[in-house]
């Protein structure tokens, strides 16, 4: 007995009323960009959430797990990632685009480089006019000496009033825009900043802060803290910062500014995952989720940005300890690739 199975056929996507058509392998993000839509999104590999849109009707392949990047709340609203979504049927979907509208795309100049480890370097940019933003949020950068190429960096500071902005780029093996960033002198190359992009931000409460923090994660968490501070945000903060030795620990000094001046208790606890010993480290060894069960408050809201990894596995054990998943806000660090800046 011989069995025919049908080839996977195009079907067509309705987003926001527009129709476009989706091949057979296609994600619904794929289409909506061959399409030209301006269609929101980052990464493209399911770990910032800035392509979720809500599935009106029709069925999708989902490619990854979206429970630890969506809410409850939004899964049983329906909502997907458009980068990780095939469509097996006809579909119609809404995608909210308030946000793009508020983009803007800013010129400027490197005015100083600044390593401050081994992996990652500070770039302060001038630009030309002012981008407003968020503390925690993400801009697109690139280089007008690196045509095509551009990457999604958080912001390191809070909106400054002379309109300054830097960012931390950790060099990435292989990566087109990160080794330029690390080879060459900058200061005075002009530059792009495209934003603002990313909804991981404080919200407004009264409950205990627990900020996580791994590697170049501290950007968004510095910025955030910067905002809270001049805002005159009054809750217990503690932040964990992981690294892997001490050579990895950076923006102490910084750290420290803001602790002084929380109107709040305010515990900062470093741990190193790769300390080599026998070694001077007098504080805590392990990762950062040896240390959330003992330091997490009652009715906490959790702030965590970093590795997936590390966002992954923090999440999980917040979750196992009774925080509710729509206080817990993440920014996963993916650095898969290079993203085109004409995208």
């Amino acid at each position: 007995m011989f069995r025919f199975f049908s080839k996977p056929q195009a079907v067509t996507a309705h987003i926001n009323d527009v129709a476009i058509t989706v091949g057979p392998q296609e994600t619904l993000l794929q289409a909506a960009l061959r399409e030209g839509i301006d269609f929101p999104h980052s990464c493209r590999v399911g770990g910032c959430a800035a392509c979720k849109c809500q599935l009106l009707e029709g069925k999708v392949k989902e490619l990854t797990q979206t429970g630890y990047i969506l809410s409850d709340d939004e899964l049983d609203r329906g909502f997907i990632l458009a980068c990780q979504s095939v469509p097996r049927t006809d579909v119609r979907i809404h995608v909210d685009t308030s946000a793009r509208q508020a983009r803007r795309r800013v010129s400027g100049r490197v005015v100083a480089q600044e390593r401050l480890t081994h992996d990652i370097v500070e770039l302060r940019v001038q630009l030309d006019e002012s981008l407003p933003h968020k503390g925690g949020q993400f801009a697109q950068l690139s280089l007008a000496e690196l045509p095509g190429v551009a990457r999604s960096y958080s912001f390191a500071t809070r909106a400054q009033p002379n309109a300054q902005v830097s960012f931390f780029v950790r060099q990435v093996p292989g990566g087109v825009f990160s080794s330029h960033v690390h080879a060459h002198p900058l200061v005075g190359s002009e530059v792009a900043v495209e934003g603002p992009h990313g909804d991981f931000w404080l919200r407004p409460a009264q409950a205990p802060l627990l900020l996580v923090a791994g590697g170049s994660g501290l950007a968004p968490v510095l910025a955030l803290l910067q905002e809270a501070l001049h805002e005159g945000v009054k809750r217990p903060v503690t932040l964990i910062f992981g690294a892997r030795t001490q050579c990895d620990l950076y923006a102490l000094e910084a750290i420290q500014d803001i602790s002084l001046r929380w109107p709040d208790v305010f515990t900062f606890l470093p741990i190193l995952s790769q300390e080599p010993q026998p070694s001077s480290w007098a504080g805590r060894l392990g990762l950062v989720t040896d240390l959330i069960p003992e330091r997490l408050r009652p009715g906490s809201h959790a702030y965590l940005c970093g590795p997936p990894v590390m966002v992954d596995a923090a999440t999980t054990l917040l979750l196992q300890h009774g925080v509710d998943r729509a206080h817990i806000h993440a920014d996963r660090f993916t650095t898969l690739h290079d993203v085109p800046a004409a995208a």
